[in-house]
């Protein structure tokens, strides 16, 4: 295989690591993996530091591993300092388990089974949209809105 595919490959493979490497941290930050990916990021430093001394002729081969590198190097100080953060007690996780609340007119009533604020909410959404045809009755937005619940308790159980 000439070395051109063999950088090539190489290269394809350090970036494809490095989106990992990155996932796995971003894993890690929001809590869901209970240890540091150091393992990976090790393999793949390791991998960087293969090409420092080699000789690569080809400018654009050049510039892709300037580039794998230099993301590389980016990514390690903002996890360094995450993880500094992390251990000084400053860093705030963000698990996403913080839903925001829904859009409610505050002076409306909302009821369990009416949904009078969902509605009012979409002929705003119409009316800002200008889409040129008449919005649904209420009589339809109830009937789409039971249609949806019986497809999703079908799909997801009550």
């Amino acid at each position: 295989m000439p070395e051109r595919q063999i950088l090539l490959s190489a290269l394809d493979s350090i970036g494809a690591d490095l989106r990992e490497l990155e996932i796995l941290y971003e894993r890690y930050f929001s809590g869901m993996e209970k240890r540091e990916p150091l393992r990976q990021r090790e393999e793949l430093q390791k991998r960087l530091r293969q090409f420092i001394n080699r000789r690569i002729m080809k400018t654009d081969l050049r510039f892709r591993y300037e580039s794998l590198a230099a993301r590389y190097h980016t990514y390690i100080g903002h996890w360094d300092r995450i993880l500094r953060l992390m251990d000084e007690g400053r860093y705030e996780r963000h698990t996403g388990s913080k839903r925001p609340a829904p859009m409610l007119d505050q002076g409306k009533t909302h009821p369990k089974n009416d949904n009078e604020a969902t509605y009012q909410q979409m002929l705003k959404a119409h009316q800002e949209c200008a889409l040129g045809q008449p919005a649904p009755s209420r009589k339809q937005f109830n009937a789409y809105l039971a249609k949806q619940r019986s497809s999703l308790a079908e799909k997801f159980g009550s």
